[in-house]
């Protein structure tokens, strides 16, 4: 009997510690990993777009099909053009997870907090993006704050953050709150900032947002999908609230 409770005592010391050592920037099971599923709303059900529409639209591009259980776009769009949203309802503060795979040199992205009328001609003229990029296959010189995984013109990703090639299954992940946003790709946190915040506000100033003035200040708003002109597949968006 004695063995036995020293065993199992034994036991709870190492799982103690072997929970105690996941390094900040990792997904954790017991911090930051997904809810029980019935806390999540799902955004695509992999038969149907239903939920989602063109950005400023009543219908959906014919740029995007449902294809092998994904959400795809044929890649007919442009800077202006082809972008989609779920149109469904608004969220303000959540936690967006999402899998996806690009086409070689693609570009896309993925909006929050969009805002539509006639004074806007596309999403990004209101809403943060987390930027989704063929960083490898791309041709053309990019600046950090382009690249894969960054608050794209905002706050740029680590160099070495985990990349896959084109026509490989990611995930990311986004966490928004007013005290902290959190970006995640393949289960690695690679951007972090506090929106609005001084610093929020000097880089949006001296950036590219600079001539943008509704650029990021709505706190609540459509989720958007880009079509940047590449063939893209999403699978498994789903959203919490926080």
């Amino acid at each position: 009997m004695k063995k036995r409770t020293y065993a199992f005592a034994t036991l709870l010391i190492f799982a103690s510690i072997s929970c105690s050592t996941t390094p900040d920037n990792k997904e954790s099971a017991n911090t930051e990993t997904a809810a029980s599923t019935d806390e999540w709303i799902s955004l695509f059900d992999g038969e149907s777009t239903k939920g989602w529409r063109g950005y400023n639209s009543e219908t959906l591009p014919e740029s995007w099909v449902v294809e092998a259980g994904t959400l795809k776009s044929l890649g007919q769009g442009g800077d202006i053009g082809g972008d989609i949203v779920y149109g469904a309802r608004e969220f303000e503060n959540f936690e967006l997870y999402i899998e996806w795979k690009i086409s070689t040199a693609g570009n896309s992205g993925i909006l929050y907090h969009v805002q539509e009328g006639e004074k806007y001609e596309s999403p990004y003229e209101t809403a943060p993006e987390y930027q989704l990029l063929d960083d490898i296959g791309y041709p053309d010189p990019l600046e950090d704050w382009q690249k894969l995984a960054a608050d794209y013109a905002m706050y740029v990703a680590p160099a070495d953050k985990p990349i896959k090639p084109a026509g490989e299954w990611n995930t990311s992940r986004i966490i928004f709150t007013p005290e902290k946003v959190s970006y995640f790709l393949n289960g690695i946190k690679v951007v972090e900032f506090v929106p609005w915040s001084e610093d929020w506000h000097k880089r949006r100033k001296e950036g590219k947002w600079k001539d943008y003035e509704d650029y990021g200040k709505e706190k609540t708003g459509l989720i958007c999908l880009q079509d940047h002109g590449s063939f893209i597949w999403f699978k498994n968006i789903k959203i919490k609230e926080l």
